[in-house]
């Protein structure tokens, strides 16, 4: 598989544990980051959080069902665009149909074959790219939104964002250029498999992040400019996410990319400590591993 861009983002809705192994190894081994929700509820509360690129969604669950969950998914205009893979070892044709009529693109048989899951994936993820780029530009309207190539060369900006990257200068150029370890960034980011950590950015007083919000094209990603606070940001987590101030404190860290034995010894505890806090905190955002955890939490201090 190709490796110039990041890892798309696949969320799995699962009950089942011995499924959720195979699934995850099969697509983290096609480069794809992995989320897991084991139910129809803890998926719903996930993409509040975060909009994944695709969703693999088991039919039969305790509670609420495949279908159900889906027609709840699909109510968010966020998630409009996003395609559903129903896994069902159902073949009637009034499961499949039930399956498309709620939102559903297309369904595969358990056992899944591995191949043929990526396959479809990867098809479906195309389809849904080809209008998410569209859809995007729709929406930023009032955002800090702008667009480069793998080499980091601006390829627009919306009118916020110009302003903001030109207001040391006082006036906004024809031709915006970011600063060399930005475009650098960027060309790491579009050979990375893995999810890039914002970059910073000073402008003037100011101190601003620069993070990765989509891939629109063959050779166009799309980047989010923030407001960069990280005195909030521990306080952002505790809040948006209800968790306790050392919980805030551990996801943080987590998700700046440490690992549990760096967060001990960050924040003088023992690796059993920061693990129950672990516990506690996939318990609390509905999600099983660090992937889940780490984009959640990205999503929520950049304000998002």
């Amino acid at each position: 598989m190709s490796e110039s861009h990041p890892r798309d983002i696949v969320l799995v809705v699962e009950d089942s544990a011995d499924n959720l192994g195979m699934l995850m190894q099969a697509l983290e081994e096609a480069g794809m980051t992995v989320l897991v929700a084991i139910d129809g509820d803890a998926a719903l509360k996930l993409v509040e959080q975060i909009t994944p690129d695709v969703i693999l969604m088991d039919a039969i669950m305790p509670g609420k069902d495949g279908f159900e969950t889906t027609r709840l998914l699909k109510r968010n205009a966020n998630l409009s665009h996003v395609p559903v893979v129903f896994m069902t070892g159902l073949s009637e044709t009034e499961h499949i149909v039930k399956g498309l009529e709620a939102g559903g693109v297309d369904y595969v048989t358990k056992p899944v074959a591995p191949d043929e899951l990526v396959a479809r994936i990867r098809v479906h993820l195309s389809n849904a790219r080809a209008s998410q780029g569209a859809r995007i530009a729709l929406d930023a309207t009032g955002r800090y939104l702008l667009a480069v190539n793998p080499s980091g060369e601006l390829l627009w900006a919306t009118p916020q964002a110009r302003r903001l990257l030109s207001e040391e200068a006082g006036t906004i150029p024809d031709h915006l250029v970011l600063p060399l370890h930005v475009r650098a960034w960027v060309a790491k980011t579009a050979k990375s498999v893995g999810t890039p950590q914002p970059v910073a950015l000073e402008i003037g007083s100011r101190k601003l992040q620069i993070s990765f919000l989509a891939r629109t094209g063959p050779d166009q990603f799309m980047l989010r400019l923030t407001e960069e606070n990280p005195e909030n940001a521990q306080q952002a987590l505790k809040e948006k996410l209800s968790l306790t101030n050392r919980e805030a404190e551990v996801l943080l860290w987590l998700a700046r990319g440490k690992s549990n034995k760096d967060i001990a010894e960050i924040l003088a505890l023992s690796p059993r400590t920061v693990n129950k806090h672990l516990e506690q905190i996939y318990s609390k955002l509905g999600v099983e591993n660090r992937a889940s955890a780490t984009a959640i939490a990205a999503q929520a201090w950049s304000g998002n």
